[in-house]
């Protein structure tokens, strides 16, 4: 399994209703094909009360084992239904790459 499949799989744990994960380490200086970098678009009601801290603690412990090896960065964009809703259901863009000579 894919380490994209696995961080899929496992954030089902949080009852997305919403659940995008991007594997951008091609726009790193990483070897092609690299699971390294992902960004991480979260919707669930299990959010509701919690401060975005909490969220990212929530899914940080979840992907534990992945972030203690393969995957080197996690942008992370957690919402409650109503947050994303309101956001007319788009994530930020993630910044271009700064460092080591990627594009």
């Amino acid at each position: 399994m894919s380490i994209q499949s696995t961080i899929e799989h496992k954030l089902q744990a949080l009852e997305p209703v919403h659940l995008a994960v991007e594997n951008e380490s091609h726009r790193h200086n990483v070897p092609p094909n690299s699971e390294t970098h992902f960004k991480v678009t979260l919707v669930s009601s299990r959010f509701a009360g919690m401060m975005p801290v909490k969220r990212h603690q929530q899914i940080y412990a979840l992907l534990a084992d992945e972030l203690a090896g393969p995957v080197h960065a996690l942008a992370l964009h957690p919402y409650t239904p109503e947050e994303w809703q309101a956001r007319g259901e788009g994530r930020p863009d993630s910044p271009d790459c700064r460092g080591g000579g990627g594009s």
